[in-house]
């Protein structure tokens, strides 16, 4: 693929605003491009930067010859990943979901939503 083929790709867009003491501005960064990042005054400004950013990046891995990791698509993923737990945290979590009459797979969707 040709670097004009990647951008057309719909690579995750990550955008933050930005308020610090006396500064206001937007930070993005694309999430499947290790390092690619921008900030901007406007949103405007941010998504021209980012592009530039991200074409700059796209160009040099291909001239060195790099694998360039490909958009990361929604359907990828199950919506499911097991997670090991002490012993004691998933007690205290089996009862706290006990008491809000909830199963725990509502009640750890629940706190990691949060």
């Amino acid at each position: 693929m040709e670097l004009k083929d990647y951008m057309k790709l719909p690579y995750t867009r990550m955008i933050q605003e930005i308020n610090e003491e006396d500064k206001h501005y937007y930070y993005g960064k694309i999430l499947e491009l290790d390092g690619c990042q921008s900030t901007g005054e406007t949103i405007e400004e941010l998504y021209e930067s980012l592009n530039e950013a991200m074409e700059g990046y796209i160009e040099i891995k291909l001239e060195q010859g790099y694998d360039i990791p490909l958009p990361i698509k929604e359907n990828d993923f199950s919506g499911k990943f097991v997670i090991r737990l002490p012993k004691s945290l998933h007690q205290r979590l089996a009862l706290e979901a006990q008491k809000e009459g909830i199963s725990l797979n509502q009640y750890a969707l629940y706190k990691l939503a949060k």
